[in-house]
């Protein structure tokens, strides 16, 4: 058996030079995408792929290009979310070309990637354990080659759809750009905001500044009979939440039934129902990023001469 000792560099398979080039190729990505916000929530279940995709819609609908990349490597469901799961990928020089959905949204997912619904990821390791300890680590090596290998093409926006978890924005925060930004989607609970409120302080030490503001989903229940808004959860708690982070609530997305039902069909529910109370808060959150798109490029721009 060989002992570091005996291996001469790294034994001739250039890591280094590898990971530098994949560094370069990702710069070069990001070189053309104006801004990449990072969707997030401190636990799972409270509709923040449905929030993402339907953001990506509004934003598209705008006359915005725009990209989504579902970063959940284990818990994919953008791209039938996005009616382009049954889209076959295509290889053009070295690079994936990314399905195209509603709106001409471009979208990358590890459901693009598996056969079927049935099929999980699987993480090759030695052992079951070895897969465990070294899971997060591998998902995110796959999250960066498919930022890296995707040719996402000139886009004013890419959002990513982070799986639940306070760790998860730091984590990915090291890959992104630092003009990136990021928002938090929660519910109105107190359980829900007790997580998120975590996951906010997590990604204020991450990217600082950048952290844009939250989405309250599901503040209500739109009754599909009379249309009247009813409260779904106690109120106040993700406005406190926001308050004491000092971060504007970016909308109150009220709950549904039609949004869900567009989720499942692969139509963004902003485009099939415009006029919906749903669709009016989410339209109003894709025009509070798009202002704070503008202004991180007017701040890029001016510190680029200054």
């Amino acid at each position: 058996m060989k002992t570091y000792a005996d291996i001469v560099g790294d034994g001739g398979s250039d890591i280094l030079g590898q990971v530098e080039a994949q560094h370069a190729q990702l710069a070069r990505r990001m070189e053309q995408v104006g801004a990449v916000i990072a969707v997030s929530s401190g636990k799972g279940g409270v509709g923040k792929s449905s929030v993402t995709v339907n953001i990506a819609a509004a934003l598209a609908r705008k006359g915005l290009q725009v990209g989504v990349l579902d970063a959940d490597i284990n818990g994919a469901s953008i791209a039938r979310m996005l009616g382009v799961r049954d889209q076959e990928l295509q290889y053009v020089d070295g690079s994936v070309v990314p399905a195209t959905g509603p709106e001409g949204i471009r979208v990358m997912s590890m459901d693009l990637l598996l056969p079927d619904d049935d099929t999980p990821v699987r993480w090759r390791a030695t052992t079951d354990q070895a897969a465990f300890t070294w899971r997060q680590t591998m998902e995110m090596t796959v999250l960066r080659e498919l930022l890296t290998d995707t040719n996402w093409g000139e886009l004013d926006c890419l959002l990513l759809d982070l799986p639940p978890g306070s760790d998860r924005l730091p984590n990915v925060a090291e890959i992104l750009p630092k003009t990136a930004g990021a928002i938090a989607v929660t519910v109105p609970s107190h359980v829900s905001n007790g997580v998120v409120r975590r996951a906010l302080t997590a990604a204020r030490e991450a990217m600082g500044a950048r952290v844009i503001g939250l989405v309250d989903n599901m503040a209500g229940y739109v009754c599909p009979h009379c249309h009247e808004t009813g409260p779904l959860f106690p109120e106040g708690a993700s406005q406190s939440t926001a308050n004491d982070h000092q971060l504007p609530v970016l909308g109150r997305v009220p709950f549904e039934p039609a949004l869900a039902h567009g989720c499942d069909r692969g139509i963004p529910y902003v485009l099939e129902n415009p006029e919906g109370p749903a669709a009016v808060a989410l339209e109003q959150v894709a025009d509070r990023l798009l202002e704070w798109m503008k202004q991180a490029q007017k701040t890029e721009l001016e510190g680029a001469i200054a």
